[in-house]
C-alpha cells in the first residue's frame, strides 16, 4: 500500500478533474501530481533523505496538502503540527523530531525563524499568501524551479507521517503511522460511507490532526476534489458547500453543534451536502437527533477512534441513524469494527471479557500505528499483545457494537483535541499557592468535555479561580487550560495514596449514560 500512488491514478483516471479548491485557486488531478514532484525534487535538492522529517506548520490550504504528499514523495515522513500549541510546546516538538526542513504558513514565521536559528539556517520554506519572508524560500518559487523527481515509491510498513497527540506522561507523543495504516483508513472510509468516485469533500477541520488529515487520502483514493477552507467557522462551511457543491464533510461534535445553531443555517442551499460525519469525541444524542430532524436530506455517519488507530476503528454508519423506536439506542454507540479490524473487550489481565461486560477497548488490524515515535518503552506497553491499548472503558453487545463508557488514561477530549491532564496538573501544581491538583474532564454541551481542576491550596495562601486560569494560559495552549477551578480541602485518597479521580468526576457526570463525553 502506497499512498502517493494515489495522486498517480487519479492523474491517469481523471486528468482534468478539479482535484483542489482553496479560495480562488482550481487544480487538476494533473497539475497536483506535477506540482507534488517537483516540490518533492525541491526538497530533496534541500536535502531531506530517506525518513527524515518534514515540519508543516501553518492553517489548512492546498499547499498543505502539497508538502504532505511531496515529503512522502521524495522518501520522508511528514511531520503536521498543532497551529495551537505555544512557542514552549511547539519547542519540545521540534526537539523531538530533529526535522531537515520546516513548511510555514501565515502567522507561524516567528515559530519558524526560532526553528531555524537552532538549526544551523536549514531551509525554511514559505506556503503563505504574503509577501514571503527574507530568509525563508518561497513556495510557488521553488516549485518553478524544481525538476520533478521519480516517486520514492515508500510504502507498507515505511512511516509515512507522524502526528502528536496528548498522552499520559504530560509531554505529546509523535504517533508513527505507516502507509499500510493511512490507506487502510482510507478503503475503510470509503466502504463505510458508501462513498463514489469524483466526490466532493470539504475540509473544515484543522489538517494537523489526523482526524481530518486522515480524509485527504480518502478524497485522493476517489479522485475526487479536495475543497480546503483555512479553519472552522460556520459561515465559511455554508459558503463553501454552497459555492462548490460539497457532499461530504467530516467535523466533531463542537462544530456540528456551532453549524446547527447558527443563525444562517436556513440561508444558504446546502442541497448538495450528502452526508456529515463525526469523530473525535462522542456525540451527545440530543445534538444527533435534532441534527438528523433539521437536515432530513443528510445521511449521518460516527468513527470512533484515536491518533494510534490512524484513527478509525469502528463506524456508526447511516443505517445505524435512526430515530425507529427499536433501534434509537445505537446512536448511544461507536459502531462496530471497521473492515479488518479486530476489537475485543479486555480486562486488566487482558483476556477478553464476555459481551456486555465491561472493560478496556482494544484494538488490532492494518489500522494500527508502527509505534511511538522514539519512545519503544511506551510503544510497547500500548501494543502488548498486538493489540492497540485505547484506555477507554466499554463493552460489546451481541450484534458487535461497541459502547463507551469511561476512561482510563488521564486524557480529556474537548472540542476533538486531546488534554493531557498530567501536562495541565503539572503547570497548575507549579503556581506558588497550590498544593495539589487534580484536572478532569466534566461535561460540556459546546465542547463534549470541558478541562476542571481540583485545587488544594498551601497553608496561609490565597488565589482566586480567575488567578489559576490566567496562570495556566500564560504556560499552555488555551484549550488545554482549565475552564473551571473547585477549591477543596482535600483530595479524596486510594489505599495507595493515590488521588481517586473517579470520585471527582461522579458529580459531573451523575445521571449520564457515560463517564465521559
Amino acid at each position: 500500500m502506497q499512498l502517493t500512488l494515489c495522486l498517480t491514478r487519479a492523474r491517469r483516471i481523471a486528468a482534468e478533474r478539479t482535484a483542489m479548491i482553496y479560495a480562488e485557486r482550481k487544480k487538476t488531478w494533473a497539475q497536483v501530481e506535477e506540482r507534488v514532484a517537483r516540490l518533492a525534487g525541491a526538497l530533496r535538492a534541500l536535502g531531506l533523505g530517506v525518513e527524515d522529517r518534514l515540519i508543516v506548520l501553518g492553517h489548512s490550504s492546498d499547499r498543505f496538502l502539497e508538502a504532505l504528499y511531496a515529503a512522502m514523495w521524495a522518501g520522508g515522513i511528514a511531520a503536521p503540527l498543532s497551529t495551537r500549541a505555544t512557542a514552549d510546546e511547539l519547542d519540545y516538538l521540534f526537539g523531538d523530531l530533529d526535522a531537515k526542513i520546516f513548511v510555514v504558513g501565515d502567522g507561524f514565521e516567528k515559530d519558524a525563524a526560532r526553528w531555524r536559528a537552532t538549526h544551523g539556517d536549514a531551509p525554511v520554506i514559505y506556503m503563505g499568501e504574503g509577501a514571503t519572508p527574507p530568509g525563508f524560500l518561497d513556495f510557488e518559487t521553488l516549485l518553478r524551479e524544481a525538476a520533478p523527481i521519480a516517486d520514492a515509491a515508500r510504502r507498507g510498513d515505511d512511516t509515512a507521517a507522524i502526528f502528536y497527540t496528548g498522552g499520559t506522561t504530560g509531554r505529546p507523543k509523535g504517533v508513527m503511522l505507516t502507509h499500510t495504516n493511512l490507506h487502510s483508513n482510507a478503503i475503510n472510509g470509503i466502504f463505510h460511507l458508501r462513498q463514489r468516485e469524483g466526490a466532493v469533500i470539504l475540509h473544515a477541520g484543522p489538517l494537523y490532526h489526523v482526524a481530518a488529515a486522515s480524509r485527504i487520502f480518502t478524497v485522493s483514493a476517489l479522485a475526487g476534489t479536495h475543497v480546503v477552507i483555512p479553519r472552522f467557522t460556520p459561515e465559511a462551511v455554508f459558503n463553501a458547500v454552497e459555492r462548490h457543491r460539497v457532499s461530504m464533510f467530516s467535523s466533531v461534535p463542537t462544530m456540528m453543534s456551532l453549524l446547527l445553531h447558527h443563525p444562517d443555517l436556513g440561508k444558504h442551499d446546502l442541497s448538495s451536502l450528502r452526508m456529515m460525519t463525526y469523530g473525535a469525541s462522542p456525540m451527545p444524542e440530543a445534538l444527533i437527533v435534532e441534527l438528523m430532524e433539521k437536515l432530513p436530506h443528510v445521511a449521518f455517519a460516527q468513527a470512533y477512534g484515536m491518533t494510534e488507530l490512524s484513527p478509525a476503528c469502528t463506524f456508526l454508519e447511516t443505517q445505524d441513524h435512526t430515530l425507529a423506536p427499536d433501534k434509537r439506542g445505537l446512536l448511544r454507540s461507536a459502531g462496530r469494527p471497521t473492515i479488518g479490524c479486530d476489537i475485543k473487550i479486555v480486562g486488566p489481565d487482558d483476556c477478553e471479557l464476555p459481551l456486555g461486560e465491561i472493560g478496556e477497548i482494544v484494538a488490532a488490524g492494518p489500522i494500527v500505528m508502527k509505534g511511538y515515535w522514539r519512545q519503544p518503552e511506551a510503544s510497547a506497553q500500548a501494543l502488548r499483545g498486538g493489540y492497540m491499548h485505547t484506555g477507554d472503558l466499554g463493552y460489546m453487545d451481541a450484534q458487535g457494537f461497541v459502547y463507551v463508557v469511561d476512561r482510563l488514561k488521564d486524557v480529556i477530549v474537548s472540542g476533538g483535541e486531546n488534554v493531557s491532564s498530567v501536562e495541565v496538573e503539572n503547570v497548575v501544581s507549579s503556581h506558588p499557592a497550590v498544593r495539589s491538583c487534580a484536572v478532569i474532564g466534566v461535561p460540556d454541551e459546546l465542547w463534549g468535555e470541558a478541562v476542571h481542576a481540583e485545587v488544594v491550596l498551601r497553608d496561609g495562601a490565597s488565589a482566586s479561580e480567575a488567578e489559576i486560569i490566567a496562570f495556566a494560559r500564560d504556560r499552555l495552549a488555551h484549550f488545554k487550560a482549565p475552564r473551571s477551578i473547585s477549591f477543596r480541602d482535600e483530595m479524596p485518597m486510594s489505599g495507595a495514596n493515590k488521588i481517586l479521580k473517579s470520585e471527582l468526576r461522579k458529580p459531573f457526570w451523575a445521571g449520564r449514560t457515560r463517564a465521559v463525553n
